[in-house]
């Protein structure tokens, strides 16, 4: 199906992969992010396969990837992944908008697990693109360091006052860029192909940030956010390779959900100049 010559139509099935869940694959992932936590010798870690929605682009990305920045990414958690099984994931195009000059696509991942079709994971993408490309355009960068630094100041965040989590520091070098967004060269992994998208450096995977903001929250809330753990999370502003990202949680209000209490915090990751490149919601079962 192909409406009116968009292939990036609301309802596109964008495909299905089947993968198995190895003590080695968590191995590589804990090692990419620096992120030993002993939970992961029982359960995957609940965003293992954080970019799957990435693996069939021409399904329902844009013609024009000059510029391209992920904007937006919602999480919901529904059971852990178990190791040593197999998981099934389902990609859809759920939503298009357009906002602030940009056109959005909105991507739906399934993860199930595959021996008893239990839905575990559910992440949304909302990737931006900018309009096509007039004649003549396309020199110079999208976004420099320069003018990253001059968005319009945001309203104040975090509003939360309650405990705050155990944060984390990294710094993001060139070989955490390739553990998380390669083998292959693209604009997380390599100047050259960042340049020709329009960027000066390699422009670190936003969804890293999103798996920063999971693992504070795992830390302080373990199987409450694997069974039950909700985010919405704006990606604010880019981070560049070799720049240092501190990761921060602060809990806002608890609230009845049945038996249990859902915990509602602020989250925002920030260099080391103050700039949040992360802001946003989640919340974890206690």
């Amino acid at each position: 199906m192909n409406l009116k010559g968009e292939p990036a139509y609301v309802g596109r099935h964008c495909g299905s992969h089947v993968y198995e869940v190895t003590p080695e694959v968590v191995a590589f992932y804990a090692d990419a992010l620096d992120d030993p936590n002993p939970l992961y010798e029982r359960f995957a870690p609940p965003l293992l396969h954080h970019s799957e929605c990435y693996t069939v682009l021409g399904d329902w990305y844009l013609k024009n990837l000059f510029g391209n920045l992920h904007g937006q990414q919602d999480w919901e958690l529904f059971a852990p992944i178990p190791i040593g099984g197999r998981i099934r994931t389902c990609s859809t195009i759920i939503d298009r908008y357009d906002k602030r000059g940009r056109n959005y696509v909105v991507n739906e991942t399934d993860v199930f697990d595959d021996a008893t079709n239990q839905l575990l994971v559910r992440g949304r993408t909302h990737q931006s693109f900018l309009p096509p490309k007039k004649e003549g355009e396309g020199e110079g960068f999208v976004v420099d360091e320069k003018t990253a630094k001059k968005k319009e100041a945001r309203p104040p965040f975090p509003t939360a006052t309650g405990k705050d989590l155990a944060s984390t520091t990294k710094v993001i070098d060139k070989r955490r860029c390739w553990m998380f967004s390669g083998p292959g060269k693209n604009y997380h992994t390599d100047a050259e192909a960042a340049k020709q998208l329009g960027f000066p450096n390699i422009v670190v995977q936003g969804m890293m940030s999103t798996c920063f903001a999971s693992e504070i929250m795992l830390r302080e809330f373990g199987e409450g956010w694997l069974r039950g753990g909700k985010a919405t999370l704006k990606l604010t502003n880019v981070l560049w390779v070799d720049e240092t990202v501190t990761s921060h949680g602060k809990i806002r209000e608890e609230r009845p959900e049945g038996t249990q209490t859902r915990v509602v915090c602020d989250v925002w990751c920030e260099k080391q100049d103050g700039t949040r490149i992360l802001i946003g919601e989640a919340s974890a079962l206690r």
